[in-house]
This record gives C-alpha cells, sequence and structure tokens, in this order.
C-alpha cells in the first residue's frame, strides 16, 4: 500500500516536474530534520559530489533544523532519486 501510494507521488511530481521547469535546471530541497549531526551529515553525504549548496537553520528551541538544498540536477528522475534517497533517513520530513 505505501509503496503504490509513494509510486503514485513521485509520477504526479515527474509530470509537474516536467511542466514546470526546464531541464537540466536547478532545483530546491527543503528538509526538516532532527538536530542531529549524524542525520544532518547522512543528507550533506547524498548530496557529496553534486555542486549542491546546504544551508542550514535550527528552530527556535533547537529541537529540529531545516535544511534548504539547491542543486543543478539533470531531470525530473534525478530529483525524485535524491528525494528517494533522503527518504531513508529517519526523522526527515520532506516539504
Amino acid at each position: 500500500m505505501e509503496k503504490q501510494k509513494s509510486d503514485e507521488f513521485y509520477s504526479r511530481l515527474r509530470e509537474e516536474l516536467l511542466k514546470s521547469s526546464e531541464w537540466p535546471g536547478t532545483y530546491l530541497y527543503k528538509f526538516i530534520i532532527p538536530s542531529d549531526t549524524e542525520k544532518i551529515d547522512q543528507i550533506g553525504t547524498i548530496f557529496d559530489n553534486t555542486g549542491a549548496v546546504i544551508e542550514s537553520r535550527k528552530s527556535k528551541n533547537g529541537k529540529y533544523t531545516s535544511l534548504s538544498v539547491t542543486v543543478h540536477l539533470e531531470s525530473p528522475d534525478q530529483v525524485i532519486e535524491k528525494y528517494i534517497e533522503v527518504g531513508k533517513v529517519e526523522g526527515v520530513i520532506s516539504l
């Protein structure tokens, strides 16, 4: 059930990206994660060697960190691949 839901979500996302953006192009990811250095590093590793610019900001109480990742990608499929990789990091919320 969950796999089918995510397949539908990514299929819709792919269609939207094809319509709304030019490829290759720049994409902005936004994530909210628990303020855990290990988790932040895991996401950094996913975007290693991509030329991504990663900005982080802690929440007021310091419990969560928001990450904005700006990266140049070749296609909507690459955007989705990164979402899937980041989705494997426990506690990440993709916006």
